[in-house]
């Protein structure tokens, strides 16, 4: 490809959230999960505690009893790793499968959703179509969750339930406050955007 061909495209930088869904009653699967995010992702910056799944069954077939929790990592990362971010998950679940008493990847023990948060929005990334993501690429989507405003996080008519409770509101908000003194600094630095080639 040649430098005409080549195009440059400049961006904000992100703070990378994950969620994860395990089992309550086996705290070693959010232990176990917390070594190979921070093996992959670097050094975790905020971890939340553990909220009640109440909302629906669709993970019953991880467990009964499922607990939430949410991660954010150190520094800045670019958003066009997404894709990749939401496959190396999907490879972690999988393997939580082969590690668990079934020892079959079909049976995962845990879910794992990758995404990232900015000034404005929280974004998730997943393998499902709908109406309201947009393609990616590698058969991954983005969906712009919740979105920030001055009166807090405003949800829409798609958005997961938990999510639209405003139980993790206030781990958003750390996290938000975290990306935006990252910004200043990154700032001061000549730093506050972050560049990646598309060919």
């Amino acid at each position: 490809m040649t430098e005409r061909e080549r195009t440059t495209r400049r961006t904000v930088a992100v703070k990378r959230v994950v969620g994860l869904l395990y089992p309550r009653g086996e705290p070693e699967w959010r232990r176990w999960t917390t070594d190979r995010l921070r093996d992959a992702f670097g050094p975790i910056e905020r971890e939340s505690a553990s909220f009640d799944w109440i909302y629906t069954d669709y993970y019953r077939s991880i467990s009964p009893d499922l607990a939430r929790c949410f991660f954010s990592f150190e520094g800045l990362c670019h958003p066009y790793g997404l894709p990749d971010w939401k496959k190396w998950t999907v490879a972690l679940e999988a393997e939580s499968g082969v590690q668990g008493p079934a020892k079959d990847e079909g049976n995962r023990r845990v879910n794992v959703d990758p995404g990232y948060l900015d000034g404005a929005r929280l974004v998730l990334a997943s393998t499902k179509d709908n109406a309201q993501r947009v393609y990616l690429r590698d058969d991954i989507y983005a969906e712009v969750t919740m979105c920030r405003r001055r009166t807090g996080w405003e949800k829409f008519f798609y958005t997961f339930p938990d999510f639209a409770s405003g139980v993790y509101d206030t781990f958003f908000d750390a996290v938000r406050a975290d990306w935006r003194r990252d910004v200043r600094a990154a700032k001061g630095r000549g730093t506050g955007t972050l560049e990646v080639e598309i060919e």
